[in-house]
């Protein structure tokens, strides 16, 4: 199967390169114009030179545009083994192959045995996951996963709507861009 889109960078030093999209069935990769968005509204000095992770990486977008705008390093956990694939094709067409690991696995099951700290988590489960609220329940269950002032980024469909809090994530922003609903917890 081939990639359904070709996709750029939108910032930092690797922006403009182009990065292959999803070729899972109902995968959709987050948009250009969304991943911008979250780049504009995190803190650049709330990341840079820390570790990021990317669940349900699809195309590793997410990831590839923290390690880009200054991230020191970034996992990725995709279930699709030829995602996972696409991924490493991509680290390696951006030059960050180097500052990168891929798991093929269950991004709930992988979270117990992931190196933690992150500083950035951020994920775009596919929208026919209706479970959001107990991946972050999971996420902040982990002891040492997310840093003490870590930030974890979730977009999800608009139909579906998320806690204030889950545990001690606690959502700081909420932004909307069409049918995407993107939110922001930080850690506390």
């Amino acid at each position: 199967m081939r990639p359904k889109a070709l996709m750029r960078v939108v910032g930092g030093e690797a922006k403009g390169r182009r990065i292959k999209g999803t070729i899972a069935p109902g995968a959709r990769p987050t948009t250009e114009r969304v991943r911008a968005a979250i780049f504009n509204i995190l803190k650049p000095d709330s990341y840079q030179d820390q570790k990021a992770l990317d669940l349900f990486a699809g195309s590793g977008s997410l990831g590839i545009e923290a390690l880009s705008e200054g991230a020191a390093w970034a996992d990725f956990v995709e279930r699709d083994r030829k995602q996972c694939e696409i991924i490493r094709s991509n680290l390696e067409n951006t030059g960050f192959s180097h500052q990168s690991k891929v798991y093929q696995a269950d991004a709930t099951r992988v979270l117990d045995s992931l190196d933690g700290p992150y500083q950035l988590i951020l994920l775009d489960p596919p929208y026919v996951l209706q479970n959001i609220g107990e991946v972050l329940e999971k996420i902040d269950s982990v002891p040492g996963l997310v840093d003490s002032e870590g930030i974890v980024v979730v977009g999800h469909s608009r139909h579906l709507e998320l806690l204030p809090s889950y545990g001690s994530l606690l959502l700081e922003s909420h932004r909307r861009y069409g049918d995407n609903v993107v939110e922001f917890y930080a850690n506390r």
